[in-house]
């Protein structure tokens, strides 16, 4: 199983995620979140971390520019809740959020369950396992993870991947280490 930290908001968090043994960072830009940062201190944080970890550039913008602005920096994913249409030719896997009740899309690399869109309230679990069932594309369970409960959560879904943010931080934005060290393990015991 894949692991995804998201809202992070500093290199040091980055670095601690990659150090942790994340697969991928997620950075949030273009929102009204508090885990959101601009281009200059994304490209930064990205620019920080070593070649074999994924770089996801997260947003639930309704402006084409913010998109662009995301694709401009050349991450290895976009993950994103607006319909947009993302070029073939840019170069970046497309992970669309779904929440209950919204048609599973087709025009992605895989879907993020997160019907919150980031505010971390828990998954509905016969909701994300009828996503798993019926995706033809991996499937990423968000909302409400924390290092407690994520072994149940992936033995009742079985996602590809997971994806955590509020539920490993000391307040918005900042990590907790030991939360972050105590997820990934968790995730790995699966």
């Amino acid at each position: 199983m894949r692991i995804k930290i998201c809202g992070i908001t500093s290199i040091d968090d980055a670095l601690a995620a990659q150090d942790a043994g994340a697969d991928a960072i997620g950075v949030v830009m273009y929102s009204n979140s508090k885990r959101s940062v601009s281009k200059k201190r994304t490209a930064g944080i990205f620019s920080a971390l070593g070649p074999f970890i994924a770089t996801v550039a997260v947003s639930h913008t309704t402006d084409p520019r913010e998109l662009a602005d995301m694709l401009s920096l050349c991450p290895t994913a976009v993950q994103i809740s607006f319909p947009f249409p993302v070029p073939g030719d840019s170069g970046v896997k497309v992970l669309r959020v779904v929440a209950k009740g919204e048609p599973l899309p087709d025009d992605c690399d895989a879907i993020v369950i997160d019907e919150s869109r980031g505010e971390g309230r828990r998954f509905d679990l016969a909701f994300a396992r009828d996503v798993v069932r019926r995706s033809r594309v991996p499937v990423i369970l968000a909302g409400g993870l924390t290092p407690e409960n994520v072994q149940e959560a992936a033995s009742r879904v079985r996602p590809y991947a997971v994806d955590v943010a509020s539920g490993i931080e000391e307040q918005p934005g900042v990590k907790d280490r030991e939360k972050m060290f105590a997820f990934i393990k968790a995730c790995r015991e699966v």
